[in-house]
């Protein structure tokens, strides 16, 4: 049982750091709205978080955000996730951006650095961010 308990808190744990880099992504532009925390709660479940931790993981992801200066801790641990995970995650990570429709040189500043920090292919980037913005046009 407390291997169990330890294997689940590390596991929040990482998600937790993932959370406050959507977050982070969110927060850049100074206006953090109820569709990117949708945008946010949707992709942790997608990639594991479960329904009854989702609550308490954002909230405690939130204050790591607003604490920290670098996004580097937030970053690995998307850098060792599969890259099917890493996909959604730059997906998401779009997808917030482009929540009111435009993408401003902070938010985008920012996926510049996470594509390299995360070795995504800037062809792959590129394809996504255009799918992603032609689909909240």
């Amino acid at each position: 049982m407390f291997f169990k308990k330890k294997e689940n808190e590390s596991i929040n744990a990482n998600l937790t750091n993932i959370c406050a880099l959507l977050i982070h992504a969110a927060r850049i532009d100074e206006h953090f709205s109820e569709k990117e925390e949708r945008i946010i709660k949707q992709t942790m479940l997608k990639i594991g978080l479960k329904n009854d931790d989702i609550d308490k993981v954002f909230n405690n992801a939130k204050k790591i955000e607003s604490n920290s200066n670098q996004i580097l801790t937030f970053t690995k641990e998307v850098k060792n996730m599969n890259e099917e995970n890493k996909i959604r995650i730059v997906k998401a990570l779009w997808n917030i951006i482009y929540s009111n429709k435009e993408a401003d040189i902070y938010e985008t500043s920012l996926m510049r650095r996470l594509g390299g920090l995360l070795y995504i292919d800037s062809k792959v980037m590129g394809d996504i961010k255009e799918k992603i913005k032609n689909e909240n046009l």
